[in-house]
């Protein structure tokens, strides 16, 4: 295949804020420099779940300014309907739409249903709707967290257990089987890694079921994990076995501290890499990888990282992978990144953003994580604040 782009003569570069602010207002970009620098107050991200929820408790006024500022800007809106707009502005800008449903911390079966109900949603408004290349779900938005932990374990389960996990299987079938029927890509979330294994054994029975012509189903690997690139070439191997395509997202993680706090409360080997090189390191080898083996994997690369996706764009140069292969998606979170996500468009290459969506009280569990990854992460809230305030210069805003 030969190279494609859009903009043939375009000179890729991240630090491009014209292009990465594109489609932002001027009253848009100085409401994420304000919400960029409180989130740069590592004492104001740690004091906000106590604040938020206290507030929410005592019925005071809070929803409002949470939905005009954070809400606004990680968040496509309070159910898929009202995110219909924001779809619109990216595929404007040539970019993608992962709806997902944000709603965390259920319980009930009841919840479990109405959230699998609310994911085959989000397939039938995807199968005639090109602005949404793929869906998502999380395994613990249909099924209980302590389950799957019993699972993962390989611990007996009861007989009601074994029923529970009955459910579960169902749900995520009936999910993965009108995926299959609507030719619709579903990603798996990966989750903490002492319920991983249960979720890896479920994608794959749903990859060996609905993978047999092309990539519908995808797992998700943390590269910040230090077993994760040996679990992607097991994968792969796996695929050739049992002849099935391997569909794979490349994150680098999310549950980093919850991860080595809990590994030193119960005494066993941290499951996280010894430092963000290596990190690094893994999750490069692994685009390196499977764009090596294009044949059978579809990669999706979930990055903020600018040196992987550059890395990525090089990898399909030099192996003539076109721009716009419909095998390799780069993803970014919706409200950060902008000048990956929209260089990267510009430049004629396959996109999409997750836009979580929820009613404002139930998905600030995401919201509160997202501040925290901005602190946490090195670097990432400052760079979003530097790009953004170079961009406000070059309008004379600053």
């Amino acid at each position: 295949m030969t190279q494609q782009s859009i903009h043939p003569d375009f000179k890729l570069s991240f630090d491009n804020t014209e292009i990465a602010f594109q489609a932002k207002t001027n009253n848009d970009l100085k409401r994420s420099y304000w919400l960029f620098k409180a989130i740069g107050y590592n004492w104001l991200v740690s004091m906000a779940p106590t604040l938020v929820n206290t507030s929410f408790k005592l019925r005071l006024p809070i929803k409002g300014i949470v939905r005009a500022t954070v809400f606004r800007q990680f968040c496509g809106g309070e159910s898929m309907d009202t995110c219909d707009q924001t779809i619109q502005a990216l595929h404007t800008y040539g970019i993608g739409s992962i709806l997902d449903y944000s709603v965390e911390g259920k319980e009930e079966e009841a919840e479990f249903e109405y959230t699998a109900n609310e994911i085959i949603a989000t397939i039938e408004k995807a199968k005639t709707d090109k602005r949404i290349p793929f869906c998502v779900f999380k395994v613990t938005g249909v099924a209980r967290f302590g389950l799957l932990n019993k699972v993962s374990n390989r611990d007996s389960l009861t007989s009601e257990e074994q029923s529970e996990l009955d459910k579960v299987k169902l749900r995520i079938e009936h999910i993965c089987e009108k995926a299959f029927q609507h030719s619709v890509r579903i990603f798996i979330d990966a989750e903490e890694s002492w319920i991983q294994e249960a979720i890896d054994g479920l994608a794959r029975e749903m990859m060996l079921k609905y993978n047999k012509n092309t990539a519908i189903v995808f797992n998700t690997a943390q590269m910040y994990r230090h077993d994760r690139l040996d679990f992607l070439k097991q994968s792969y191997e796996d695929s050739l076995k049992h002849n099935y395509y391997l569909g794979m997202k490349l994150v680098r993680g999310a549950y980093m501290e919850k991860e080595r706090e809990r590994a030193i409360q119960l005494g066993y080997e941290n499951p996280i890499q010894p430092d963000k090189e290596a990190t690094d390191r893994d999750y490069n080898e692994g685009l390196k990888f499977c764009t090596d083996k294009l044949d059978r994997i579809s990669l999706c690369a979930g990055t903020h990282n600018e040196a992987s996706s550059m890395l990525l764009v090089k990898l399909m140069k030099e192996r003539g992978v076109a721009n716009n292969d419909s095998r390799i998606y780069f993803s970014q979170l919706f409200g950060m990144s902008d000048h990956i996500s929209y260089n990267l468009s510009y430049a004629g290459f396959n996109v999409a953003k997750y836009l979580p969506y929820g009613p404002v009280q139930a998905v600030m569990p995401y919201l509160l994580r997202r501040a925290q990854e901005n602190t946490s992460v090195k670097g990432q809230s400052g760079r979003e604040l530097t790009l953004i305030t170079s961009e406000l210069k070059r309008r004379s805003l600053l």
